[in-house]
């Protein structure tokens, strides 16, 4: 299975991709990876986000974001994870459901701002990672084996369950819990982060549509707020919309 290559820390390379396993078990996932390097914590991107936010607001005042097939396809992944869908929510449906309540999102940092709006307006999870804190040369999304440290934003060290699927790096540090589900505080971007590697998921009929065009539109938003480098969107295996290996070039 293909791998997409980014910079790493330090100079060296960072390879992402799909564990084999998994591709196998979800052979319907869409998935694409962007790196910048240039961000920082003072950009005001208000605007953006009230546009893509008001996007999800429309379609949520006609749907309960449960309804969304986007949604609804990862509940059944969950659900086929042995997780309660209701119990545990992908990322996008819990910032879908805070909108619904709340009529807005948290605003954290200007990148997971972007990130958090461009998310809700597609219903995809969408993970922006710190790439500076994740140790090459390989971030590998698979099954933890249970060893896998993880640090929740809390504080304190967590260990995945063996099966659970997250994000694991040349370190056996993961960042995610239960997918889509929760990230790490370990990678979280804050307020010194300068490199970002974005990830966006989805399992729907129309994914393989819908990631780029949502990372296209966040490569637009970065360029535009930042003087940075990108490298991406590319996808993470081939696809009638990209062939070859992902790799950038």
């Amino acid at each position: 299975m293909s791998a997409t290559t980014t910079p790493g820390t330090a100079g060296t390379t960072l390879r992402f991709r799909h564990a084999d396993a998994l591709r196998a078990d979800f052979p319907e996932l869409a998935a694409a990876v962007l790196f910048a390097d240039g961000v920082d914590a003072t950009a005001d991107v208000g605007p953006g986000v009230a546009l893509h936010t008001a996007r999800a607001k429309a379609r949520l005042a006609t749907a309960n974001e449960s309804e969304f097939p986007e949604v609804a396809a990862w509940r059944r992944a969950f659900s086929r994870m042995g997780l309660k869908p209701t119990q545990y929510r992908c990322a996008a449906e819990s910032l879908l459901r805070r909108l619904r309540k709340h009529g807005e999102l948290p605003r954290i940092h200007p990148v997971v701002d972007l990130c958090n709006a461009l998310s809700v307006a597609y219903a995809v999870p969408v993970a922006a990672l710190d790439a500076d804190r994740i140790a090459g040369p390989l971030l590998e999304v698979r099954y933890a084996r249970g060893d896998e440290l993880y640090t929740p934003f809390g504080g304190g060290t967590e260990h995945p369950a063996p099966g659970e699927v997250t994000f694991v790096d040349g370190a056996g540090r993961a960042h995610a819990r239960r997918w889509t589900s929760r990230q790490s505080g370990y990678s979280a971007v804050g307020p010194h982060t300068r490199r970002i590697l974005v990830v966006a998921e989805a399992l729907h009929d129309g994914g393989a549509r819908v990631v780029p065009e949502l990372m296209t539109a966040l490569a637009r938003e970065l360029t535009a707020h930042w003087p940075v480098e990108i490298i991406g969107p590319h996808l993470t295996s081939p696809s009638p919309a990209e062939p070859g290996d992902g790799r950038p070039a």
